[in-house]
């Protein structure tokens, strides 16, 4: 992270005004002192974590956070296409909205996420556990992400986790009810709880390093 330090700030600021070509000579001119992935992992990851932070301290509008996330993947896009080895040795990761269509949050950490240098499928909203379980098993998912708007909706991943019993599958929630009920996501069963985008990618991180 030292080797960032004098940069990260630059990029910050690049991100937040939604300089898309400043951002990327910042990002482009870091790889003379860092592999892709270090850039990933440690500058880009580390600023959008610190983006999140600031949205949710009521501090940015949404939308910078969103326009971040998308500027940083389009940019990684370019240093750490998909086939590079970085990217495919990692766990099988997809994310999806549970019963619902409100796609928005999805798509804001499905960014960060990608941004930071993890693969992952977007399966879209509105599915249901017996469409997931079916797409876990086949695709040999290793990660789920799920957003829930409804508390109905959170309630049956308990159902949908108890349909997994003979799978290894993480599934990592968010959504309105998780933040009303701080301790609903172990209600249901899940492996973990990201109220926003920098949280997700927090445990992300820790997943990979076996730490979860």
């Amino acid at each position: 992270m030292d080797k960032f330090k004098f940069i990260i700030n630059d990029l910050e600021r690049a991100l937040l005004t939604m300089n898309h070509e400043k951002a990327e000579s910042i990002v482009i001119n870091a790889t003379s002192i860092s592999s892709p992935i270090e850039i990933a992992s440690e500058l880009i990851s580390q600023v959008l974590q610190k983006i999140g932070e600031a949205w949710e301290e009521g501090k940015l509008a949404l939308s910078q956070v969103y326009m971040s996330g998308v500027i940083c993947e389009e940019i990684i896009e370019k240093i750490l296409p998909p086939s590079d080895p970085n990217r495919k040795n990692q766990p099988k990761m997809a994310i999806a909205v549970f019963e619902d269509y409100h796609l928005l949050g999805k798509r804001i950490i499905y960014s960060t996420l990608r941004a930071s240098g993890f693969e992952l499928t977007d399966l879209g909203g509105g599915l249901t556990s017996e469409n997931l379980v079916g797409i876990i098993k086949k695709e040999k998912i290793k990660i789920l992400l799920l957003s829930v708007l409804m508390l109905p909706s959170a309630l049956r991943i308990k159902e949908l986790k108890s349909k997994l019993s003979d799978s290894d599958v993480k599934i990592i929630v968010g959504g309105a009810p998780f933040r009303f009920d701080n301790n609903l996501w172990k209600e249901v069963g899940a492996d973990g709880y990201g109220k926003d985008s920098s949280e997700a990618l927090e445990i992300v991180n820790k997943l990979m390093e076996g730490s979860v």
